[in-house]
């Protein structure tokens, strides 16, 4: 049995669509929202299967990991987030890039050689790395018009995997990766695909409830805004994130909105000048993580709300 466990990202999904593509083979899907990153403990495999994870932390999922290699389970591993101390087993393979400019995307497009550069570009632009992007790009000879047709696909995949729950999103993600995999070329399902049009119309009336919000404080050098208890702000969550981190390169940004269990989630941009220190931010409250440029807490407590906003501004004023 072969099983793929991929975040519901753009990150996640492109970097799947790049191996199922050079690498066909029929798998058990696990995946989920943004924030839905332990998923090995959803994956039951035992000796002779074979697990490929990507853009998901090992430290998130080490339990489920030690469980599945001492089961006799073959697991590769593809990511860029703080991964903790990595297991040594004949059966782990890992590959795995900390850099602040690479996603688990261009990983994965590096060992295939390019073999799927269109797709690691799509992704990197929807991880917000627009520089990396387009340097990746230079191979392909394409215009403007087409890289930006690519950056907007980028963005409205990893739109849609913002929310709480799957109920909260356009699309499941692995219904929309099978979508994507049907027509194995990005522009193909740019002009063609129903779905495409649905994220895009979504993505805009989304965002423009989102730059309607006042932020709820600025500083120099950060800002915080708090975002309704509404599905269409869990969903533009991390894309407004990403417009504000472009709008104001020097200034870090926190999005902070209330979920259905009562506690705070959070999204936490460092700036792009130096993306920098928003995963070291997180990392100080439960539940919180992600990587220098971007990390977010998916469980804040209210109690915790007012601790979160002072070591925000310490760290990036």
């Amino acid at each position: 049995m072969l099983y793929d466990a991929f975040n519901g990202d753009a990150d996640g999904i492109c970097a799947l669509l790049q191996l199922r593509l050079a690498e066909p083979a029929d798998s058990v899907l696990v995946t989920g929202v943004k924030r839905d990153i332990g998923l090995l403990e959803r994956v039951p495999a035992r000796a002779g299967d074979q697990v490929t994870a990507l853009d998901i932390a090992v430290e998130r999922n080490r339990e489920a990991l030690d469980r599945l290699l001492a089961a006799g389970a073959k697991v590769r591993w593809f990511d860029h987030h703080n991964s903790g101390a990595l297991p040594t087993h004949a059966n782990f393979e890992p590959h795995i890039d900390l850099a602040a400019d690479i996603c688990t995307s261009l990983i994965v497009d590096r060992l295939l050689d390019g073999a799927q550069r269109p797709w690691a570009v799509v992704a990197a632009f929807g991880d917000n790395m627009a520089d990396s992007a387009r340097r990746a790009a230079e191979p392909l000879g394409l215009d403007a018009a087409e890289l930006g047709q690519l950056r907007e696909l980028g963005e409205r995949i990893n739109y849609n995997a913002y929310g709480e729950t799957v109920a909260d999103l356009h699309f499941p993600p692995d219904t929309l990766y099978r979508r994507l995999h049907d027509y194995r070329e990005p522009f193909a399902f740019i002009r063609e695909a129903p779905e495409y049009r649905t994220l895009k119309q979504g993505y805009a009336e989304d965002m423009a409830r989102a730059f309607d919000v006042v932020p709820f404080t600025v500083k120099h050098g950060a800002a915080v805004y708090m975002l309704p208890d509404a599905a269409w702000a869990r969903r533009v969550s991390g894309a407004f994130a990403n417009e504000l981190a472009q709008a104001h390169p020097q200034r870090a940004h926190a999005l902070i909105s209330l979920g259905h269990h009562g506690d705070y989630v959070v999204s936490v941009r460092s700036p792009l000048d130096t993306r920098q220190g928003a995963d070291v931010l997180c990392r100080q409250f439960e539940s919180g993580g992600g990587r220098a440029a971007a990390a977010g807490i998916n469980r804040l407590p209210e109690a915790e709300l007012e601790r979160f906003i002072q070591a925000f501004y310490a760290a990036f004023t």
